[in-house]
């Protein structure tokens, strides 16, 4: 009772993980804006609190205009600190460009658009000058930009004394009106210009070739360099979009005070900056956004007005929004280096598992699963030649062909396959394989996807993603290790993504977890869509089509069992289980020449390790205190090919204990009597004779019928099955 009980509240307990939650929440990237958001919000409802009035309906209209002014020069400054750079002149160009405005409007009397036109000209004069001596002169971001700060400002003042007390503030218009005080639809032209515009920068930035480049030059300008990206363009480009829009944030200003001083973008800079960093751009370049440099806005502005209205002097206001902006650099340097480490330290989460009642595996027992040695004297083929082939598969010529661990597919062929020839390069690492109706041999690609190799060696792509799952906050929708795969009658391709937590790379962990991170997937060569047929599958591995066609079967790995899934009839669309208890390990699985399947058996299972499954709690400590190569894994020495019938019985076990000559067997494919044995681990294919085997029998017959010499085929998919 006791057992069962505890049982009942270890499955409970770890059916659910909130570290999957928190892992995958911190690894997106739309979440670490949230922290400055929340700032933003806080500290706005802090002020709202202690000052009366503050957020009355004229206190926040007359913010919300100042926020549309600051916005532009703090988007300004955000697209030059994501090349990597730094702008100090916005504060001077932002006084000149409000010069320039009231200038032309009330001395020179043009015509507004000519106005907007000449102060939008003069701040992309000073960018232009700016990315020049940066990006062409190659001097430093800060000195070159100070360098402008102090000429564009002294020039600023001495128009400003020149010809100030010739502008009086009287001119008038309904255009001119409505940039300064006008709003619509009650949203403040300027917040209006202002969400346009960050909404097209966003799509730039994160949508187009120009915004990766840029930002590309912020990660790493060398790198940017040696793979042909016009550096030194993107840089003068970058200071000329911040003079731009440091300048519309000018006529805003000039539109709404009309007024020419001195005193206009003092210390704007220093406000710019503090709001790119407080939203949680990277100040060194390569990562940040728009948004967020708009969310730092919003806290640098609140800050300032607030503290304005308790009555603290310019200076001690400085002060403050310096020593924060040095707490956020340091949070954010602190961030970016530990981020990755908290997430692997919360990201594996283990769940309770029973394997069921453990079978013996004996030899010379009475089980019938018990071990032999029949693998043993297996035929070597391309031994010492190739490395790791997961899955072989052989041609209507009789020629075998693996997928190896450099990305290579090779042919074998001649009487006893001494040929050996490069068939084709992948690109990636090739797992299932299965030949369609055409002779393309179809490969999933483990990290790139399912793909197809042509009879003449060329490659192409078939799918690299399916449809995202629905309340998963990571996006699945591409496709991450692809395992295996099978054809059914009508051309449509069913294959197996063993985990969508966990690369090619780190797989392994998977078994550790021991939850339904993989599916089966669906392709449709006719129209090209790709659907998760199957979901929340504990690592699918092998997958086969039954001999009628009617179903798929495919392998459990970690859960040692088979399950069914119906493609056809009047059960389509459901899911069953074929056996359960193996065991050990199930892999790949394929069709038998009387009817039966042969599965692969990667691994045995152990009493430590069907021990260990149900204690997760025991799995994650050997996770976070131990090096991969001591965690507890299956019995990988015995090498084993089981064959079940349609009913799920054992009706014979091939074997070899201790591994000798094939040991971890992943895959095995019966062609005219033989069986040919591939391995994860190993350094070569087997080749088995089967003495009741029909020596007349291969796969592609069995699925696709014979090959006429015009190219067409013969029988059908159910008489074929039984052949």
């Amino acid at each position: 009772m006791s057992a069962t009980f505890h049982e009942t509240v270890q499955r409970y307990r770890y059916r659910w993980s909130s570290q999957i939650f928190l892992a995958e929440l911190l690894s997106k990237r739309w979440v670490e804006p949230v922290v400055p958001f929340s700032a933003a919000v806080i500290v706005t409802l802090a002020f709202g609190f202690l000052i009366p009035g503050y957020l009355s309906v004229d206190n926040v209209a007359d913010t919300a205009r100042q926020f549309g002014e600051f916005g532009f020069v703090a988007i300004g400054a955000a697209i030059v600190v994501l090349s990597g750079g730094v702008d100090l002149s916005v504060g001077s160009v932002f006084s000149l460009t409000n010069f320039t405005t009231l200038f032309m409007l009330e001395h020179a009397g043009a015509p507004i658009w000519l106005a907007i036109l000449c102060a939008l000209a003069a701040g992309g004069l000073v960018g232009a000058f700016n990315g020049a001596m940066i990006g062409f002169l190659d001097l430093g971001a800060f000195l070159a930009t100070l360098v402008s700060l102090l000429i564009v400002r002294a020039l600023s003042n001495l128009l400003i004394v020149k010809y100030a007390i010739d502008m009086t503030g009287g001119y008038e218009s309904g255009v001119w009106t409505m940039l300064g005080d006008g709003d619509i639809l009650g949203i403040p032209s300027n917040i209006v210009a202002l969400i346009v515009f960050s909404l097209v920068g966003h799509l730039l930035l994160s949508r187009s070739r120009p915004g990766w480049y840029i930002a590309a030059i912020g990660a790493n300008r060398r790198a940017a360099r040696n793979v042909g990206i016009p550096v030194r363009w993107y840089i003068l480009s970058s200071y000329v979009i911040s003079g731009v829009m440091t300048a519309i944030g000018g006529v805003f200003y000039a539109a709404r005070l009309q007024s020419p001083s001195a005193d206009t973008g003092v210390s704007l800079e220093v406000l710019a900056l503090t709001a790119v960093v407080l939203g949680g751009n990277v100040l060194g370049g390569g990562k940040g956004s728009i948004g967020r440099a708009l969310i730092g806005a919003v806290i640098v502005l609140v800050l300032t007005n607030g503290l304005v209205r308790f009555g603290l002097a310019n200076g001690s206001t400085s002060a403050f929004l310096g020593a924060i902006m040095t707490l956020a650099v340091g949070l954010d340097v602190k961030w970016a280096k530990n981020k990755q480490k908290a997430i692997d330290k919360i990201y594996v989460a283990p769940t309770y598992r029973n394997l069921g009642q453990l079978q013996d595996i004996t030899p010379g027992g009475v089980s019938p699963y018990s071990l032999n040695n029949r693998l043993r004297d297996a035929q070597a083929i391309g031994l010492g030649k190739i490395d790791g082939p997961e899955d072989v598969i052989l041609d209507r010529e009789g020629r075998v062909y693996c997928g190896t661990r450099e990305g290579t597919i090779w042919r074998f062929s001649g009487e006893n396959f001494e040929t050996q020839e490069l068939f084709a390069r992948t690109g990636g690492r090739p797992l299932g394989m299965a030949f369609d109706g055409d002779d393309n041999l179809i490969v999933c690609i483990g990290g790139m996807g399912l793909y197809g190799v042509r009879p003449d060696g060329s490659v192409f792509k078939l799918t690299d993603e399916t449809n995202r799952s629905v309340g998963r906050l990571i996006d699945d929708s591409r496709l991450s290790l692809a395992d295996d795969v099978d054809i059914a009658p009508d051309g449509t391709v069913y294959f197996s993504e063993a985990t969508i937590r966990y690369d090619v790379h780190s797989w392994a962990t998977d078994a550790l977890e021991g939850r339904g991170n993989g599916r089966i997937i669906r392709y449709d060569p006719k129209t090209g869509r790709t659907r998760t047929v199957v979901k929340d599958q504990v690592l699918p591995n092998g997958v086969c089509l039954a001999h009628d066609g009617q179903s798929i079967l495919f392998a459990s790995t970690w859960m040692c069992e088979i399950k069914r899934y119906w493609i056809a009839g009047p059960k389509k669309g459901k899911l069953e289980l074929f056996v359960t208890g193996l065991p050990g390990l199930p892999d790949n699985i394929n069709r038998a020449s009387d009817g039966c399947y042969w599965i692969a058996v990667v691994g045995f299972r152990t009493p430590v390790y069907d021990l260990a499954m149900e204690h997760p709690g025991f799995r994650l400590r050997m996770a976070q205190r131990l090096p991969i190569d001591e965690w507890l894994f299956p019995n990988i020495n015995n090498g084993c090919v089981f064959k079940l019938d349609e009913n799920g019985n054992v009706r014979e076990v091939l074997g070899d204990i201790g591994g000798v000559s094939h040991a971890n067997v992943t895959s095995m494919r019966e062609h005219k009597g033989y069986l040919y044995i591939g391995g994860l681990a190993n350094n070569r294919i087997g080749r088995v004779k089967l003495p009741n085997a029909d020596p007349n029998w291969s796969g592609c017959v069995s699925y696709w019928g014979e090959q006429k010499v015009d190219g067409e085929r013969t029988g059908s998919v159910a008489s074929r099955g039984t052949e």
